[in-house]
């Protein structure tokens, strides 16, 4: 059985690179980021990313500067020890640690360092001897779909689950940054009729809006998050598809008022709450007696008329039924109540307590009653 709850309501707080090789500008980004992560009680994976960098960029090029990704792999190297603190930090901060290694060697140290979760880049969908190695690990494991084929998906999804492997897969647009009209958040439509039993979340590298897509995803039902973030120093500048404290703190918020907004699962029906219930039975018309009726009389359409105010313990246009049976007399204009008729209703202890106790109080202006309630005084009697 895959356990799927690992993925819920999980953010995922994209370090990347932006520690700029620096432990102290990493150790700096996971304080202000926590802070924000319990401040607003969210659940959240901090993630780095790992390269074997001797290995990773071939050694007659890795003086060639003038290939951004080089540089930057060269330039934001952080040494084995030190990612090892920076994931104790991350752990001891109330985050989980979380990496995407790029490499074979990469995957190792994710085992070393107790990595729990393991992210495969967009770039790395189809990396087949890197898949095979993280999946040796059998760790839970996020893949974003930037770019990908729908074959190379599919096959990604029947390997995890022919390994019985945790699998997540986040929608995700692989350009930096993304305007908003490029988000495609219809996708999440998509992969959720696609793979019905994965979880499905939303990797997004836009930067006008902290509020609108998360709103849009939660609602389409994305249950994990990631955005690359990255703090303020006044040294290093920001990359636009980038997420300040501050922007987050907003995401957060925007997440949390969604899930308010969408409530229940919507694998099933509402429970309406009681204050709900009470204003749609004010609505409801009750049965009134059109004439003067006998004990024994057989209820027909003619004998009676519904209107408001339905009453308590009084019978509703929901349950008359032909041919009930009155027990009592009732006068004309007066309601016909549960109590009055030989009904199947009168045999059900549950649906004879909610006639009970729904509608008005007809006693709540008499001062004999006060406050006690019909339901109470019939039940009683």
């Amino acid at each position: 059985m895959i356990d799927r709850d690992i993925f819920e309501d999980l953010f995922v707080l994209e370090m990347a690179n932006n520690h700029w090789g620096k432990l102290d500008r990493a150790l700096k980004i996971v304080s202000e980021f926590s802070k924000l992560v319990r401040f607003n009680n969210v659940r959240a994976a901090i993630k780095v990313q790992f390269r074997d960098v001797d290995g990773f960029i071939h050694q007659d090029f890795r003086d060639r500067t003038d290939i951004r990704y080089v540089k930057k792999t060269l330039s934001t190297r952080l040494a084995n020890e030190e990612f090892a603190r920076l994931i104790k930090a991350i752990r001891e901060s109330g985050c989980i640690p979380m990496a995407t290694p790029f490499d074979e060697r990469s995957v190792e140290l994710c085992v070393e360092l107790g990595v729990p979760i393991i992210k495969i880049a967009s770039s790395d969908l189809n990396d087949w001897l890197l898949i095979e190695k993280i999946a040796t690990t059998r760790k839970p494991c996020i893949v974003s779909t930037g770019g990908s084929s729908l074959k190379d998906l599919d096959d990604l999804v029947t390997f995890f689950g022919n390994r019985n492997i945790p699998l997540a897969i986040n929608h995700c647009v692989s350009l930096y940054p993304s305007e908003d009209s490029e988000l495609e958040l219809n996708q999440i439509d998509f992969l959720k009729s696609r793979y019905p039993k994965l979880t499905i979340g939303f990797s997004t590298h836009e930067y006008h809006d902290w509020e609108s897509s998360i709103l849009i995803a939660y609602a389409k039902g994305a249950r994990t998050f990631e955005r690359h973030i990255d703090i303020d120093d006044n040294a290093i500048p920001v990359s636009p598809y980038c997420s300040l404290p501050e922007q987050v703190d907003t995401w957060f918020k925007a997440f949390l008022k969604a899930k308010e907004m969408c409530g229940a699962p919507g694998t099933q029906k509402r429970v309406p709450p009681r204050r709900e219930v009470e204003y749609l039975d004010s609505l409801v018309r009750g049965v009134y007696a059109r004439n003067d009726l006998p004990e024994g009389h057989i209820l027909s359409d003619d004998d009676v008329y519904l209107a408001i105010p339905l009453q308590r313990g009084q019978l509703s246009c929901r349950e008359l039924m032909r041919g009930e049976v009155l027990l009592q007399p009732v006068e004309k204009d007066k309601p016909v109540r549960i109590d009055d008729i030989d009904s199947p209703y009168a045999y059900i202890p549950s649906l004879k307590n909610l006639i009970y106790n729904r509608g008005l109080d007809p006693g709540a202006q008499d001062a004999d009653l006060g406050s006690k309630t019909f339901a109470e005084s019939r039940l009683k009697s």
